[in-house]
């Protein structure tokens, strides 16, 4: 039972910040309604990621072009004597549906030798990826949707954070397309100074990729070249060519328990799964 002492804060307060009489359900609001973020790099190693690199078998990292250094986890290209379209992908080991996931990356030094143009300061942040177990030998790319992550050249535009199709379509202001890049409208970032990344992942139905916070582009109806909704999958990072650094690697689940009597219940979920509540 609230002290006369608590109803008369409450009192004094309400036309404030309102006040609960029962502090413990005010707590409680308060934790569903905090995002609970992941940390996918731990800052000190690769644990928890798969990395396949074409032409060489998984896990295998070939010249060593991942690397953790300084808390940040890095795409190297020292040893290369020339590219040789090694392009490379290391894999988050654990699939989403519904989910935020959010970067924050720079480009740093020279393109690999041999390089194609296009490559020059170009990587990607891959979502709704095929499993690296289930990728050929050789291939380049995982079926998936990417959002590109480009840097500028000091002078021209370069939008980043776009859409790209590797395998996949998707619907864009409520038109298929089967483009495969779609530019978002994004700054151009010159230099090396960081950028925040994030995309915000609704199964098939809904993506929305921001930059430093701001919305550059949306769309739908992601799904394979046959037609197959990508309702889920794998996350991986790009080695294009461009050497990289991320300093963060986060993400925010989206699909938990939307029961609002179970204890992990979180008011922000878009997707419901009822055998994660605990009552």
């Amino acid at each position: 039972m609230p002290t006369i002492k608590h109803l008369a804060f409450c009192a004094l307060s309400a036309a404030l910040a309102g006040c609960s009489q029962n502090p413990s359900t005010d707590q409680a609001a308060h934790s569903a309604d905090t995002p609970q973020w992941q940390t996918l790099f731990n800052g000190e190693n690769l644990d928890g990621w798969t990395i396949k690199i074409a032409g060489y078998p998984l896990n295998e990292n070939a010249l060593d072009t991942f690397l953790v250094r300084d808390g940040k986890l890095i795409v190297n290209y020292d040893q290369y004597d020339e590219f040789k379209g090694r392009n490379g992908h290391i894999f988050y080991n654990q699939p989403f549906s519904h989910y935020r996931v959010k970067v924050e990356y720079r480009f740093v030094g020279e393109q690999a030798k041999g390089a194609p143009d296009w490559a020059w300061r170009n990587n990607g942040i891959m979502y709704h990826a095929q499993s690296p177990q289930s990728m050929a030998l050789e291939q380049g790319y995982p079926a998936c949707m990417e959002v590109q992550l480009l840097g500028g050249n000091g002078s021209e535009e370069r939008h980043t954070s776009n859409l790209v199709t590797p395998g996949s379509h998707a619907l864009y202001q409520g038109e298929f397309r089967t483009d495969h890049i779609i530019e978002s409208t994004s700054k151009t970032y010159h230099g090396d100074q960081w950028v925040e990344a994030e995309v915000e992942v609704h199964g098939d139905e809904l993506a929305i990729h921001y930059v430093e916070g701001e919305e550059v582009i949306r769309y739908s109806g992601m799904q394979l070249d046959d037609g197959t909704p990508l309702t889920e999958g794998y996350i991986a990072l790009q080695a294009e060519s461009a050497p990289i650094e991320f300093r963060k690697v986060e993400l925010l689940n989206l699909k938990g328990c939307m029961d609002p009597k179970a204890s992990n219940y979180k008011s922000y979920y878009v997707a419901d799964d009822p055998q994660t509540c605990q009552h």
